[in-house]
């Protein structure tokens, strides 16, 4: 496990980011029961935490897609962090609305995208992956050649690996749900028994029941 796994997970856990609540479960839009709420959006209320973040994903999509062209975030949670991962890296950027805006363009894309354009996508939170692929495909619908996308946490659920090999997108992200147990369990966040459901819950999150 790397120092940004870690470094990562014991911010989140720091600024009341991700709620461990296995004995009063929280409801996802999907209808799933889940003892984990995880809201990135707190991470740009804390300059300290905003820039390490920013930086990371910077540094992990200079790193793995050197030949990008433009940074496309994932709206809304993802724009603020593709902006500032893209001023650092010196690239153009836009944002992937969920669908087409009913009013004005019409636009999906909000941006210059220059049909061809490689682009590595920058998402907040990955789950089922469903909302991070739609905008894949929006950009793919657009003429851009996606690289792959980088997002800052993932509950690491097979069902988003299985989605994202379907499209042929590589994620990379920079924490995930096993090293926020394990910190959460070191810090004293939770009790040992309550890292046993915590695993439970991972392992079916559709059919878990506290």
């Amino acid at each position: 496990m790397d120092s940004i796994e870690r470094k990562l997970a014991s911010g989140l856990l720091d600024i009341g980011a991700v709620l461990l609540r296995p004995d009063n479960p929280f409801t996802w839009a999907s209808g799933w029961h889940s003892p984990i709420y995880c809201d990135n959006r707190r991470i740009f209320s804390d300059p300290g935490l905003r820039s390490f973040v920013a930086e990371a994903l910077a540094g992990r999509a200079s790193e793995l897609y050197p030949e990008a062209e433009v940074v496309a975030g994932v709206a809304t949670g993802a724009i603020a962090h593709g902006v500032l991962a893209a001023d650092r890296m010196g690239k153009p950027f836009v944002y992937v609305r969920p669908k087409p805006k009913d009013h004005g363009t019409g636009s999906q894309i909000e941006g210059v995208l220059p049909r061809g354009a490689k682009v590595v996508v920058i998402e907040d939170l990955v789950s089922t992956g469903m909302s991070s692929l739609a905008a894949v495909d929006a950009l793919r619908s657009a003429g851009a050649e996606v690289l792959g996308m980088v997002a800052v946490f993932t509950y690491g659920f097979g069902v988003a690996a299985e989605a994202f090999a379907a499209k042929g997108v590589s994620l990379s992200t920079l924490s995930n749900y096993g090293a926020l147990i394990e910190e959460a369990t070191e810090a004293g966040y939770i009790k040992p028994a309550d890292k046993e459901i915590l695993g439970r819950w991972r392992e079916d999150p559709a059919g878990w029941d506290n």
